[in-house]
């Protein structure tokens, strides 16, 4: 009976970081309200997203190997990675709290995520922006929002996933649409990443161009315990929070803003060849695990900070 209750206890641990979290929200959301009439929005923000990334970095015991010359000193830039799990949110804000950027971060979101309790109000006072897919993507609106932050000076470490939906291994059909498309626009095809999508890249560019410093192009792998190298469906929050990934491999790429095409259709192009990188990055990330051959991350080809 006792040995019953201890494994019922140890199956429900990632409940502990949950209730801190969500239980801490409605606080949160609360004490924002009050001080952002004081214009200290970033800095309880900063607060908040400390104690989320001590919990994620200390209590589940993750490594954090990362691969690139992230800058020490604060810029704004838009952060494009790829998109495969909720913990990528998290990702952001291992990499800017490294530059005293963490309360800058804001996020180009899914529509839909707006209806998210406490949270999806809160990203949009924040500086995120809720976009739809496709035709019913409004140019518009999105370009008037980031006008308005780029007027007011406020500082930008906006987060796009191009992709627009997490990959999966497991959504064939997702995969096999994503790779007709590519083909059909005569771009090479991409088989760890999603074909990227141009019109928020562009648009959050083109808008804040004259203010930007750089882009920085993440690519980033999340270990599971003893996969044997075989690509599957990354680690949902809960599995993260169970410890089930005992390592996130995070590979940083700055790109100055002047090597950033400004036409759309060139940057399409270019968009696109960024994903092959990851995607051959990716590709010889899980190759050299199933050889066993390597135990570092691209072994010689990512070199860790």
């Amino acid at each position: 009976m006792l040995l019953s209750l201890v494994l019922h206890t140890y199956s429900m641990r990632y409940l502990l970081l949950g209730v801190v979290l969500l239980g801490s929200a409605p606080t949160y959301v609360l004490a924002w309200g009050v001080w952002r009439l004081l214009a200290v929005d970033d800095r309880l923000y900063w607060v908040y997203q400390s104690m989320v990334l001590f919990f994620f970095e200390n209590y589940t015991g993750v490594q954090i190997l990362l691969y690139g010359d992230l800058p020490k000193c604060k810029e704004n830039i838009i952060y494009l990675a790829n998109h495969q799990s909720t913990v990528d949110w998290i990702v952001a804000d291992v990499l800017a709290i490294r530059q005293n950027a963490l309360g800058h971060v804001r996020y180009v979101l899914k529509d839909g995520l707006k209806w998210l309790p406490l949270y999806g109000f809160y990203f949009s006072q924040h500086g995120g922006i809720y976009v739809k897919r496709s035709a019913k993507f409004n140019e518009k609106d999105m370009r008037k929002k980031l006008q308005s932050y780029v007027n007011a000076g406020t500082p930008m470490y906006l987060v796009i996933f191009p992709e627009g939906t997490r990959y999966n291994p497991g959504q064939t059909e997702l995969l096999s649409a994503s790779q007709a498309f590519a083909a059909q626009q005569g771009l090479p095809v991409l088989k760890h990443v999603l074909t990227p999508r141009i019109k928020a890249t562009y648009v959050a560019f083109d808008s804040m161009k004259n203010y930007l410093d750089a882009i920085y192009d993440v690519t980033v792998v999340y270990e599971w315990k003893d996969n044997k190298g075989q690509r599957e469906e990354s680690p949902s929050m809960t599995e993260f929070l169970c410890k089930e990934c005992p390592a996130i491999h995070i590979h940083f790429d700055r790109i100055d803003k002047k090597d950033v095409p400004e036409e759309q259709e060139y940057m399409r192009r270019w968009l696109h060849e960024r994903f092959e990188i990851k995607d051959k990055l990716l590709i010889e990330f899980f190759d050299s695990r199933i050889q066993k051959e390597e135990t570092n991350f691209l072994g010689n080809v990512f070199i860790p900070n």
